[in-house]
């Protein structure tokens, strides 16, 4: 039997979805593909789980959650952390998923460059790195004779990047349309069904986690800048950083101009733009009733083609097992083709 031996680097929300969807998956994974998924390594910011053997994942998330690290982890918890785990142990992908840094992309710019020079395939949810270095990122993989997955960095289980490339090969991408960020369109659609006003949305949108603490990047449109620059790199061709997107976010947006939108059949959805001559994320009137109209944290993308018209892509923008689902995708593509 084949085995991957994998390294979580990042053990948030979405480390941890990696590895119960290991856990829910790996069963499957290895009747259909003849390949053991193996975690041999996992760590979070300052400690880490190492067994050359393999970790029980779920033993990984109980270990964080129950003493705050995962040096906790019975008889493998150790303080080796950042780049020295790569060193630790012998392994073939790296998951990465820490936070997103959109200043210096660290520390997944690091990860993911020495495990490329270490031959070693990487499945990211990261965006900082793609953000500001997507060429160099993407030159260095391709280098180094690795594959380089970034799926679940633009939007979360909905499938656009895999989708575009693989089943829409043939047709030609013209621009892309959609909503790229979900913390914001729970907002303004909480905004438009309740009148409420952004203040006070936006309070109770971190009260039930869905803000961050800090909602900076979700709100003034920085998230979505960087999943513009991801798709207009990998889909379209174009050599952009997120210095060329023209961004504005949602916080000078009133209950007001959502109520005046609503008589004349609109409503007010933060838009990211992909095309070779505009790179923009602005809030929009949309009509009501168009695929643009999606509450929740939902997202949506129209890939606007040559041959085959507009399609219209929908999903679950965020969350820790719904990432993970589409970094484990990209696991399973490497898989077929290198195991």
């Amino acid at each position: 039997m084949k085995e991957c031996k994998i390294i979580i680097m990042g053990f948030g929300s979405v480390g941890q979805g990696i590895a119960q969807a290991i856990a829910l998956k790996k069963a499957m994974i290895k009747d259909k593909y003849g390949v053991e998924l193996k975690v041999v390594a996992a760590a979070d910011s300052s400690t880490s789980a190492i067994n050359p053997d393999g970790l029980e994942e779920m033993l990984l998330i109980h270990s964080k959650n129950s003493e705050g690290n995962l040096s906790a982890y019975p008889e493998f918890g150790t303080n080796v952390s950042g780049l020295d785990v790569l060193d630790a142990v012998e392994y073939d992908l790296l998951m990465e998923a820490t936070p997103t840094n959109i200043s210096t992309a660290e520390p997944a710019l690091s990860l993911t460059l020495k495990a490329f020079d270490q031959g070693k395939d990487v499945v990211t949810s990261n965006k900082g790195h793609l953000a500001i270095k997507f060429k160099n990122v993407t030159r260095a993989a391709e280098e180094n004779g690795v594959e380089f997955k970034y799926e679940a960095s633009v939007g979360g289980a909905m499938p656009i990047i895999n989708f575009t490339r693989e089943t829409l090969s043939s047709c030609g991408v013209k621009s892309i349309v959609g909503i790229l960020n979900g913390t914001t369109n729970y907002i303004l659609s909480r905004m438009t069904s309740e009148g409420s006003a952004y203040d006070i949305t936006l309070k109770e949108s971190q009260e039930l986690g869905i803000a961050e603490t800090d909602p900076t990047q979700d709100v003034e449109g920085i998230d979505a800048a960087c999943k513009t620059v991801i798709l207009a790199n990998s889909l379209l061709g174009i050599d952009a950083t997120y210095d060329d997107v023209e961004v504005e976010g949602i916080s000078n947006i009133t209950s007001q101009a959502i109520e005046l939108a609503g008589k004349d059949g609109y409503v007010i959805k933060l838009i990211a733009e992909v095309s070779k001559d505009n790179l923009r994320v602005s809030p929009r009137l949309v009509k009501k009733g168009s695929p643009y109209d999606i509450g929740g944290t939902l997202n949506m993308a129209t890939i606007k083609t040559e041959l085959a018209g507009d399609v219209t892509v929908m999903g679950l923008g965020a969350g820790s097992l719904e990432t993970a689902s589409a970094m484990l995708t990209d696991v399973i593509s490497i898989l077929k083709t290198k195991y």
